[in-house]
């Protein structure tokens, strides 16, 4: 019966999927399997051939596979290795080259040999390049093919680089990467301009005579290019469903990366639900918007059409269900982010009591807080809560060079109006000079560099929070230790992040908390600020009675916003707050126009948050509910 159930749960599915809770115990899961895979092959006197991959995906699984060698004893002297692709041109010691990441990631610390290492040449010159990946074909056939293929997947639903419009049948060749991809890569090269137009990448053919194919995805940022390879139609646009045709296959998910799948986005469609308030919504509104009428107005037969006859005959009729949902709404949009005082608060978001708040507001990246909720910022100031905020980086990779140029130009000038020496200064601005004229994508900035870049960003918060009605007292520049590395890489959260992050809160002592729960940031710098709160938070409950009264709000940024199902407090904005939104963005000149880092929207950041907070307001006022000009969004974290 089990068997069953299962099998009709997962009916839109055409490969077999496995879901772990998180990325760590799948990542252990696969290299245990690797591990027993080289194992046998080692009792039976064979090599085993292994399909490798690169990128951030299986960088644990790696980071296993040393623990087993060094920990356990796993030997790899019996292990032949052959990488999935290289860019091209790439030299092997280039910090993007996939030689020197399978290096630092595993090749150092295990025992393999180095003749049995293949990974695509992306030195040779371009007339060799058809020939090379003949002979790169023929080493995996005359060893018996691969024995085991570990596979991630682009945005783009590439596996290796194999992009769109790449034939089921293809071989190891050289390709042209997708402008998706480049931009994916673009933070690795210091600028899609930088990125290789070109990589060599093993075929789908060849993948696919691997006698065992494993694709890996995590985070929620690939949950749409999985449903489409998962449940989707084998198609040229999405090369990794050609895997559906594949015996052998089988996807390892963690749970956000499983998310759009059927039996967990819409689970009510592929089997009988245990119905909590919470699915309940997320069913009607999805309802709502299936057939495209206002809550008020579905009706039974859109129930029983919809695959909701359970909803309905359990705790219908559909009429009551409605008005239910509709309610919850309702009470989710409040004008008062801080509280109405002197009002009824059973049905609100926020507690009426204290009337006036104590509000602190954290925001990850020197901009994101008048990005993400400006609106409900500047709202809690004019509605006279003591409004804090705090900057946990300084956001110092994020600015131009010109910029710092510019800046150190201006300080020497305004210098000399005063009539005061700035022969050190010149001499500085002349070392920073020639630094960045010198300077290769991805280098570290010199630490006077690095500095005015932190200056800069400084400054706009201040002129933003300003803008939004702060006291200089009450902003508040953290610039924690883990971003000041001067590179992409940060370096791992410490107990001093935390101690800073619990100084403040102490200081302060708030009702509430805002914080950024924004956990698409392609940077990730949104989650591990984040979990620095989090944890902040979680000790200072253990002895610190004013805690029990601290509610702490997620509100999303620049890359995505809450579903409407999620949504526990929605915060109305009129057009004059649009506007003045808008102006408190505008306050960061250095991230106006085109910032350094845009992900891959090319949106500008107020745009992005102008149309993110319009695009809230149209769904409610679709669902039936008020028609606001913007609307942003918060959940509350439970403890």
């Amino acid at each position: 019966m089990a068997r069953l159930n299962l099998l009709e749960e997962t009916r839109f599915e055409k490969l077999p999927v496995s879901v772990y809770p998180d990325e760590h115990i799948a990542s252990k899961t696969v290299a245990a399997r690797i591990a027993t895979l080289i194992k046998k092959k080692q009792e039976k006197g064979e090599s085993a051939v292994l399909g490798l991959a690169t990128g951030a995906t299986p960088v644990e699984i790696y980071e296993e596979l040393v623990r087993l060698h060094k920990e356990e004893g796993l030997s790899f002297q019996n292990v032949i290795t052959f990488n999935l692709d290289e860019y091209y041109p790439m030299q092997p010691d280039a910090k993007q080259s996939y030689v020197r990441f399978m290096d630092e990631n595993l090749f150092n610390h295990i025992d393999i040999k180095r003749e049995n290492i293949h990974i695509p040449d992306g030195t040779l010159a371009k007339e060799d390049v058809a020939n090379y990946c003949i002979e790169y074909e023929n080493k995996i056939g005359e060893l018996g093919g691969l024995d085991l293929q570990v596979l991630g997947i682009g945005r783009t639903g590439h596996i290796g680089f194999n992009e769109p419009g790449s034939a089921p049948n293809s071989g190891t060749r050289l390709v042209t990467l997708d402008d998706l991809t480049r931009r994916d890569a673009s933070r690795d090269f210091g600028g899609k301009e930088n990125v290789p137009t070109k990589a060599i990448t093993m075929g789908i053919g060849t993948i696919f005579k691997a006698r065992e194919i494993i694709l890996m995805a995590w985070s929620r940022k690939k949950a749409p290019i999985i449903r489409k390879a998962v449940e989707g139609e084998i198609s040229g646009n999405v090369p990794a469903t050609y895997l559906q045709l594949s015996e052998n296959v089988e996807f390892i998910l963690d749970e956000d990366a499983a998310s759009e799948l059927t039996r967990f986005n819409t689970p009510w469609l592929v089997k009988d639900c245990v119905w909590d308030k919470q699915l309940i919504k997320k069913a009607v509104i999805w309802l709502s918007s299936e057939v495209k009428k206002p809550i008020l107005k579905l009706t039974d037969e859109d129930y029983n059409n919809n695959g909701m006859a359970q909803l309905a005959t359990d705790f219908g009729p559909a009429y009551n269900i409605n008005i239910d949902v509709f309610n919850q709404l309702q009470h989710s949009i409040t004008g008062w982010p801080g509280g109405k005082p002197n009002a009824d608060d059973s049905q609100r978001p926020e507690r009426k009591d204290p009337p006036q708040k104590r509000s602190l507001i954290f925001s990850p990246h020197p901009d994101d807080d008048v990005i993400s909720m400006g609106g409900t910022f500047i709202r809690l100031v004019d509605q006279g809560h003591e409004v804090h905020v705090a900057y946990q980086t300084s956001g110092n990779t994020a600015v131009w060079d010109t910029d710092v140029l510019r800046y150190v130009e201006f300080a020497i000038d305004f210098n000399r109006s005063l009539g005061e020496d700035v022969a050190k200064l010149e001499a500085t601005y002349e070392k920073m000079r020639r630094s960045l004229e010198d300077k290769q994508p991805n280098d570290i900035d010199l630490q006077e560099i690095q500095d005015v870049k932190a200056f800069i960003r400084k400054s706009e918060a201040f002129a933003g929070a300003r803008f939004a009605g702060l006291k200089d007292k009450n902003i508040h520049f953290m610039a924690l230790p883990f971003y000041e590395t001067g590179k992409r890489k940060k370096n791992p959260v410490t107990e001093e992040d935390v101690k800073l992050t619990m100084e403040l809160l102490q200081q302060i002592k708030p009702h509430q908390v805002f914080a950024a729960g924004d956990f698409a940031d392609p940077h990730g710098t949104h989650i591990v600020c984040f979990r620095i709160i989090l944890e902040a938070l979680t000790r200072l409950r253990e002895t610190e009675e004013w805690t029990k009264d601290c509610w702490l709000w997620m509100y999303r940024g620049a890359w995505q916003e809450f579903a409407i199902h999620e949504i526990e407090m929605s915060v109305p904005l009129s057009p004059q707050e649009v506007q003045r939104k808008r102006k408190a963005i505008f306050q960061h000149q250095s991230q106006k126009d085109r910032p350094v880092f845009p992900g891959d929207d090319e949106r500008e950041f107020w745009v992005r948050a102008e149309e993110r907070n319009r695009e809230t307001a149209e769904a409610y006022d679709k669902l039936g509910l008020a028609n606001y000009e913007a609307m942003e969004a918060f959940v509350r974290w439970k403890f």
